[in-house]
């Protein structure tokens, strides 16, 4: 039985599910609904959707599997369109970076008879749009598995098999942590990216500074070349969490700061703790073969 998908957005994450899809020979029909006419078509070019269906309700009412890839703070919208024109029995779930206002949203607004399964995929790159879409790269990523209250153990094996397919590794979690987590791993690396090129940029020297930045400069700002829509919405969804990584991380920075002051050998102690940290993390990754690891680049 051909499984019925709608892709709602066709961005960088909504195109390569489309993609993944197509590669791993899924059983599917792929219809895909962006506002934008350019990437629908370029997203039926590069074959991550079998058809574009421009009128939004038309688009889901035949699905079997709704997949929501628009920025966090537009979800609610297309939840709230979307919700009459859903079948009984179809599966929502969504790719946003933050889960408990989507899980939110998505009680509030979908109608009890269609099941609604969170997800978040642990994978990206600093590029956005279809053009940058890629099959291969949710292979090996953890990809955040949160289910709604009231979704069916149908509509969580069908979300599973999704996963599956595109060539993630399923990971259930709270939508709280889930939230706690990635402003800690995700969101906040990518405030500290942003915020170095905004305080090293702004310098009169900066003229002088960028012929002399190279590979540790541009390794460390990467993520503040994101998408600036994604990310503050990314912000106003999970405000408190954000907030508070930010201020342990003001609070290390400061210590850094009196280390370098006044304890060379403090200093060098953190120094090795971090490099003893990170490498245990990145032997760990390698040994689970997680993205991430010494051999990959994502």
């Amino acid at each position: 039985m051909t499984l019925r998908v709608t892709i709602i957005g066709l961005g960088l994450i909504g195109g390569s599910i489309g993609l993944a899809l197509r590669q791993g020979k899924a059983d599917a029909e792929i219809a895909g609904h962006t506002r934008n006419f350019d990437r629908a078509r370029l997203a039926q070019k590069r074959g991550a959707i079998d058809r574009a269906e421009w009128n939004l309700p038309a688009a889901v009412e035949r699905a079997d599997l709704v997949v929501v890839a628009t920025p966090a703070a537009a979800v609610r919208e297309v939840f709230a369109h979307i919700a009459p024109h859903l079948r009984a029995g179809a599966v929502v779930t969504d790719v946003a970076s933050t889960k408990q206002q989507v899980l939110a949203w998505a009680e509030e607004l979908l109608p009890p008879s269609v099941s609604f399964v969170g997800g978040h995929p642990m994978a990206g790159k600093e590029q956005a749009g279809i053009e940058a879409a890629d099959a291969a790269l949710f292979q090996g990523c953890v990809y955040c598995v949160l289910p709604g209250r009231g979704a069916s153990d149908e509509a969580v094996n069908l979300v599973l098999k999704l996963v599956e397919a595109v060539g993630g590794r399923p990971y259930f979690l709270d939508p709280a942590e889930h939230d706690s987590y990635v402003a800690a791993i995700s969101h906040l690396p990518f405030l500290l990216s942003a915020t170095l090129v905004n305080a090293v940029a702004t310098s009169p020297a900066w003229r002088d500074l960028s012929r002399l930045a190279a590979g540790g400069f541009r390794d460390v700002t990467r993520l503040a070349s994101g998408d600036p829509v994604m990310h503050r919405d990314i912000c106003a969804t999970n405000r408190e969490s954000i907030r508070r990584w930010v201020e342990q991380f003001r609070r290390e920075l400061d210590r850094m700061a009196g280390l370098i002051a006044a304890d060379e050998a403090g200093l060098e102690a953190a120094f090795d703790q971090a490099k003893k940290r990170r490498d245990e993390w990145l032997a760990e990754r390698q040994r689970a073969q997680l993205p991430g690891g010494p051999a990959t680049t994502s």
